[in-house]
């Protein structure tokens, strides 16, 4: 059981961190799919450009970030057309040895695309294959999105394991389906119970959830990330994801403060 000074004080830090501004400018994943929200673009395209920039999102944010704006360049703003139509063919070099990103090659990219645009056509939409192959809860979710990119040979940009932490599927399932939110998009809301939603274990959370004795220092897994989202929950009933803007919006302001103090 938490207590109540630290309730109050994951409260406070929620409410500072889950802002438009906090998350803008570069400086996070999910404002490539707020750009694509606010120019008016389909549902279908927000969600599949959250999608592939949830899968790149690893490493360091300087290099992570450029290689998604490179993709959305490639298709024109328009991610679900490029991936669904099959456009990104045209765009990925052929090389499977190459590496696009880190340990991912351009032949992983093609991989993934390419599975991605098979589901897209026969289910219209990734959400529209979630719905129609899990349980209504975030671990679920996970677990189909796993199935459906398995034996694609995408690589790492598609865990295929569920037990373990799942971060960037966990933090691209936030965006999804927490709606009223300045930077969540809320799409998948009418079919997956946020209550259910679990916590991504980034490194700035898993920082602070383990100097706050949350988790244990190092410990990365499914298992950790259900039991600090069961944390949250002693907070924030209704929500537990508001705690990932806490332990990761302060973390994140931490090493901002410390970088600048170089």
């Amino acid at each position: 059981m938490l207590d109540s000074s630290l309730k109050k004080r994951l409260r406070n830090l929620a409410a500072e961190y889950e802002t438009r501004d906090f998350f803008a400018g570069g400086r996070d994943p999910s404002a490539f799919m707020r750009e694509v929200f606010e120019r008016g673009g389909s549902d279908a395209n927000k969600e599949a450009t959250a999608f592939v920039a949830s899968c790149l999102s690893f490493g360091s944010i300087s290099q992570f970030v450029p290689k998604i704006r490179s993709l959305v360049e490639f298709a024109r703003g328009d991610m679900a057309e490029w991936i669904c139509s099959g456009a990104f063919v045209r765009d990925i070099p052929a090389d499977s040895k190459c590496k696009f990103y880190r340990f991912v090659s351009y032949g992983n990219l093609l991989a993934f695309f390419k599975t991605y645009s098979r589901l897209m056509r026969k289910w219209g939409t990734l959400g529209n294959y979630v719905k129609e192959n899990c349980d209504g809860t975030g671990l679920g979710a996970v677990k189909a999105i796993c199935a459906a990119f398995a034996d694609s040979g995408s690589g790492s940009l598609v865990p295929v394991d569920a037990t373990s932490a799942c971060k960037r599927l966990c933090m691209f399932l936030r965006w999804m389906t927490r709606s009223n939110s300045p930077v969540d998009l809320g799409l998948w809301s009418d079919f997956i119970d946020r209550r259910t939603l679990i916590m991504p274990l980034d490194t700035h959370v898993l920082k602070e959830s383990a100097a706050l004795g949350l988790v244990t220092p190092g410990q990365s897994s499914m298992r950790t990330a259900i039991r600090l989202t069961a944390a949250m929950a002693e907070v924030f009933p209704d929500d537990p994801l508001k705690g990932d803007f806490a332990l990761f919006g302060h973390g994140v302001a931490k090493a901002r403060v410390a970088n600048a103090a170089v």
